[in-house]
């Protein structure tokens, strides 16, 4: 199968910023490869539900000064998001995150802890997508900066307060149009949750894994239409599989995600497909 542009775009993005620092330098590192699937997607102005596999390799990991986090997902839909204009074939997409921490007690030597906070520190990254569907066709370019506070916990509990720098070209295959130009939305925040504890259940251990966005809404899209603020959710719950295949615990896990994305990109409530209630499966692989 030929290779979209968004993924080769995606792709050369990421082995750019993985070979931008050297592994010796890093005091951990965590990279993982993942599949997850759900049958409950929605997306802006299509009221089908949509079957979904995600293909995702994701890098973590620190250093002296702070921290590294990537994520590209593959996304690959069913015919009921087609990729042309009454085709059969599902739609794909690429979606690359970046972040990187910088700690402010690991630059000055001293660690800013009260009560339960752990330390500070100022985040920076950027999110790319490019997608090949019927409709939209976004190609999303989007610039995040802001304060971070890490919380003392098992794991990581991070809470940030990013600004953000948004624009899109869609183009509307329907129509038949040629690419709009780039289209800047207002600035606006976001307060982003992320999470990573271990917790223990009924005598059960899991991984409880996760995020929680609250995006402000971005003035008028592109088209002249007034956004809507987002709340984007996900939750993970995942067990060690590994163990029982005689591998190291923690290496192959599998388990169960739910997301809740309610106003979908800003489109508001009353727009079809704005909201995505969707329960999913997932493994990965650690390395």
């Amino acid at each position: 199968m030929k290779k979209s542009s968004a993924y080769v775009v995606a792709m050369l993005a990421a082995a750019g910023l993985g070979a931008g620092t050297p592994a010796a330098a890093m005091d951990w590192v965590d990279n993982a490869v993942s599949v997850r699937y759900g049958r409950q997607f929605a997306e802006p102005y299509n009221d089908r539900k949509i079957d979904k596999t995600i293909a995702a390799f994701t890098h973590a990991s620190g250093y002296a000064y702070g921290s590294n986090f990537l994520n590209v997902d593959l996304l690959f839909s069913d015919r009921h998001d087609p990729k042309n204009p009454g085709g059969s074939a599902g739609a794909e997409e690429a979606y690359l995150v970046y972040r990187h921490t910088l700690d402010i007690g690991k630059i000055s030597g001293q660690r800013i802890a009260y009560g339960p906070l752990r330390d500070l520190g100022l985040t920076a990254g950027f999110d790319l997508n490019g997608k090949q569907d019927a409709g939209y066709n976004s190609r999303k370019r989007m610039l995040v900066a802001g304060p971070t506070v890490h919380f003392e916990v098992p794991g990581f509990v991070d809470l940030s307060l990013l600004a953000l720098w948004e624009s899109n070209a869609p183009q509307d295959k329907f129509a038949g149009t040629p690419r709009l130009a780039r289209y800047s939305y207002r600035n606006h925040p976001m307060l982003n949750l992320a999470w990573g504890v271990p917790l223990t259940l009924g005598g059960v251990s899991f991984a409880f894994e996760g995020y929680a966005n609250f995006i402000a809404a971005k003035g008028r899209d592109e088209f002249g239409n007034p956004t809507a603020p987002e709340t984007n959710i996900d939750l993970q719950a995942m067990f060690d599989l590994g163990s029982a295949a005689g591998l190291a615990k923690g290496k192959l896990r599998g388990g169960v995600e739910y997301q809740y994305w309610r106003n979908k990109f800003g489109n508001p409530a009353s727009v079809s497909g704005s909201t995505a209630r969707t329960p999913m499966l997932r493994v990965d692989y650690h390395f």
